[in-house]
């Protein structure tokens, strides 16, 4: 052991412990650096505290109700902050979902369900299509779902060679 500690440079083997009078003044010089912060700290009776590092916030008159609108109560400068925060993230959302938006347009064009307002050969003509495409996307999309899906699952086994008890029993766990 001796050895190992010989060989670790900058290595204590004692350890030091503060004594009371220095983790009380630790503990003051920390409180002083709170209080220079605008942090509010109410001392209570059973000798902890309730810290409030915003009281400004914290002591708003009528934010006593958890359901209350937050908005009424934040500053004008705090509002036009998260308002601009909310309003760059949605137009990142529709910007990262223009592509999806493109094609899902595309495509109902292509299924012939187009939701204009007509105004050609007079407005509010018939812009009726055929639905020929879209029955039959539905009716493969009914017998693809009945084929991927049956009622009795997904798996069938089948045993081939020689039927045992013990091909039986792996059959129908592989078909759990």
């Amino acid at each position: 052991m001796a050895e190992i500690d010989k060989s670790l440079p900058n290595t204590k083997t004692t350890v030091e412990i503060p004594g009371q009078t220095e983790i009380e003044q630790s503990f003051q010089e920390d409180l002083q650096e709170l209080q220079n912060k605008d942090v509010e700290i109410i001392p209570t009776e059973d000798g902890g505290a309730e810290v409030s590092f915003d009281p400004s916030v914290a002591s708003i008159a009528g934010g006593e109700d958890h359901y209350a609108n937050l908005a009424e109560f934040l500053d004008e400068s705090i509002l036009v902050e998260i308002g601009s925060d909310i309003l760059d993230q949605y137009i990142d959302y529709k910007a990262s979902r223009q592509d999806w938006e493109m094609s899902y347009t595309s495509g109902l064009d292509l299924l012939g369900f187009k939701y204009e307002r007509r105004t050609e050969p007079f407005r509010g003509s018939s812009g009726a299509t055929h639905p020929v495409l879209a029955e039959a996307v539905t009716q493969f999309q009914s017998q693809a779902y009945r084929e991927l899906l049956p009622s009795d699952g997904p798996v069938r086994t089948q045993i081939v060679g020689k039927v045992t008890r013990e091909r039986e029993d792996q059959a129908n766990r592989v078909k759990d």
